[in-house]
C-alpha cells in the first residue's frame, strides 16, 4: 500500500487533498512540513502532499525545505478551501464568543468574525483547532476547519462556507524521492525547477532572456534568501511546458549559462483548474 504523509492533523485541509489523490493510499500525519520531506526522503515508496500557496493569502513558505531538500514534483493539485464554522453538538451561534483556527484561516473569514464579534485565536492548524474544541467541551469555543475536520471530530457545521471569497483554492504539490516524469505528448504541462545565479551585474536580465526569445512562458519566479543569507539568492521557477520541448530545452541551456547552481524540481501535467 502506497503511503501520503501530510503536516497536521486528520480533517486538515492537506487531508483532504490526500483523500482525493488516493482513496486508499495509507495517510500519515506529520507534526511540520520538516518532517514530511524527511519521511519521504528516507521512505522512497511514499509521497508528501503541501501546500505551497494559496490563491489569496499567497505563498505558505515551504520554499527553504523545497531547495534544501530538492525532492521531485509528480503533480499539482487545487484544493477548493470551504472554511466552516464548527462547535459541539447542538451549539447555536449566539452561544459563541472565541473562535479557533490557524492564521490564514482566521484572515479568509475575517469578516464573517467582526459580524459576530468573535474573539480569534491563533493556532498551529486548523483541523487541531476542531479536536481541541472537541476535547474540551466549552460551548462558547468554536473552531475554523473543513467539513471532514467536522466528521472526524464529532462536531457540528454551525455555519457553513464563511470565508470572503468564493473559489478560494489552494496549490498542493505531491512529492517524493524517486524522479519520474510523463512522457512528451499532447497535453499542458508544467517544468517546475531552480536556480541559483553567478553573482554579476545583471544577471537575472541576461539570464531570463533564452525564455523571451524561444516564446516559452514563465508561470511563476520567485526569489528567496538561502539560509543565513541575505545577499545569497535562489530562485524557484514554474514554467509553461514539457523538458523534452525543444523551446524549453533551449530556454534552460541559454538560462544554465548564468547558473551556479540548478535543478530540475519536475516535469508534471499542468491541474485542470488552471483552465478556469
Amino acid at each position: 500500500m502506497s503511503k501520503i504523509y501530510f503536516q497536521g492533523t486528520f480533517g486538515a485541509y492537506s487531508h483532504l487533498a490526500a483523500l482525493s489523490l488516493d482513496k486508499n493510499a495509507e495517510i500519515i500525519p506529520c507534526k511540520t512540513f520538516d518532517e514530511c520531506f524527511l519521511k519521504a526522503t528516507k521512505d522512497t515508496n511514499s509521497k508528501i502532499i503541501i501546500p505551497e500557496s494559496n490563491r489569496i493569502t499567497g505563498n505558505i513558505g515551504i520554499e527553504y525545505l523545497i531547495f534544501e531538500y530538492r525532492l521531485n514534483i509528480y503533480s499539482e493539485y487545487f484544493q477548493k478551501i470551504e472554511h466552516n464554522l464548527l462547535g459541539l453538538p447542538g451549539v447555536k451561534i449566539s452561544d459563541i464568543k472565541d473562535v479557533y483556527s490557524h492564521g490564514q484561516a482566521l484572515s479568509q473569514c475575517s469578516k464573517f468574525i467582526k459580524t459576530y464579534n468573535f474573539i480569534e485565536h491563533v493556532r498551529a492548524d486548523t483541523a487541531g483547532s476542531a479536536e481541541m474544541i472537541s476535547k474540551n467541551k466549552d460551548k462558547t469555543k468554536a473552531a475554523i476547519a473543513s467539513s471532514l475536520s467536522a466528521k472526524t471530530y464529532n462536531l457540528d457545521i454551525v455555519k457553513k462556507n464563511i470565508e470572503n471569497e468564493k473559489g478560494n483554492l489552494t496549490r498542493f504539490l505531491i512529492m517524493g524521492k524517486n524522479v519520474s516524469q510523463p512522457e512528451f505528448g499532447n497535453k499542458r504541462y508544467i517544468t517546475s525547477f531552480l536556480f541559483k545565479l553567478k553573482s554579476k551585474p545583471a544577471a537575472l536580465y541576461q539570464s531570463l532572456g533564452g525564455f523571451a526569445i524561444n516564446g516559452v512562458n514563465l508561470t511563476k519566479l520567485q526569489s528567496y534568501p538561502e539560509k543565513n543569507s541575505f545577499d545569497s539568492f535562489f530562485f524557484l521557477c514554474d514554467l509553461d511546458g514539457h523538458i523534452e520541448d525543444p523551446k524549453v530545452q533551449k530556454s534552460l541551456e541559454e538560462l544554465g549559462l548564468h547558473c551556479q547552481d540548478f535543478h530540475v524540481l519536475g516535469v508534471f501535467e499542468a491541474d485542470k483548474q488552471r483552465e478556469n
